[in-house]
C-alpha cells in the first residue's frame, strides 16, 4: 500500500473484473447442456457448482490465459456433441491446421499432462471432429511445456458416462459421492 491507495486491491479487482468477463457461462438450469468443463472435474464440485455456486477466487493473470484467447477468437471454437437428449458442450483455445489446442496455466511445468485436461482436449478433439490435438502449459514466467494426444475413443466413452451421470444427479437434484482422486 501506498500512501492512502490499496494498490493490491485495485490489481485484485482487474483481475477479477477481466476474470468475470472471460469465464464459462453455464446456465445452471440447463441440464440438457452438459460442459467439458464440468464432467472432467470433480462431478461433486460441478453439481455443487450449479446447485450452490460460489465466487471464483483468481490470483494472477496467468489464471486467464485459456479465457483470454478464447475471447479473442483466435481460432477458437465452441461446438456440441449431441448424446441422445443431452449436448456435451466444449470449447477449444485454437484450432490450427486440423490440430485442437488447448492451453493452460501452471504454476511450475508438470512432466506429464494432468488427466482432466487430456480428457478435455480428446472430447474437443471428438466433437470438432478431428484427430489430433495438443495440450500447452504456460508459467507465469514464461516456460512452456507441450504434449500432443491422439483421438481416443475409450477416453471419449468416459467423458460421455460422466456427463451422463451429471445430468441424472441433476434432473435427481442428488449430490455425487465423493470420488478418489
Amino acid at each position: 500500500m501506498m500512501g492512502d491507495r490499496d494498490y493490491r486491491a485495485l490489481v485484485k479487482s482487474a483481475i477479477d473484473s477481466i476474470g468475470k468477463e472471460v469465464e464459462l457461462q453455464i446456465d445452471a438450469n440447463d441440464i440438457k447442456t452438459i460442459h467439458l468443463d464440468e464432467v472432467v472435474k470433480c462431478l461433486r464440485r460441478s453439481y455443487y457448482d450449479r446447485v450452490e455456486p460460489k465466487e471464483i477466487e483468481r490470483t494472477s493473470f496467468t489464471d486467464l490465459v485459456g479465457g483470454l484467447l478464447r475471447s479473442k477468437g483466435y481460432g477458437s471454437k465452441t461446438g456440441e456433441f449431441e448424446i441422445d437428449d443431452l449436448k456435451l458442450k466444449g470449447q477449444t483455445d485454437m484450432i490450427i491446421d486440423e490440430v485442437v489446442f488447448v492451453f493452460r496455466s501452471a504454476i511450475t511445468l508438470p512432466d506429464n499432462p494432468i488427466a482432466r485436461d487430456l480428457l478435455y482436449l480428446n472430447a474437443c478433439m471428438w466433437i470438432f471432429d478431428k484427430t489430433e490435438g495438443l495440450l500447452v502449459y504456460l508459467t507465469g514466467d514464461g516456460k512452456e511445456a507441450s504434449f500432443s494426444l491422439s483421438r481416443g475413443k475409450k477416453m471419449f466413452e468416459e467423458v460421455v458416462r460422466r456427463a451422463r451421470v451429471l445430468h441424472d444427479l441433476l434432473k435427481e437434484k442428488k449430490a455425487p459421492i465423493l470420488e478418489p482422486s
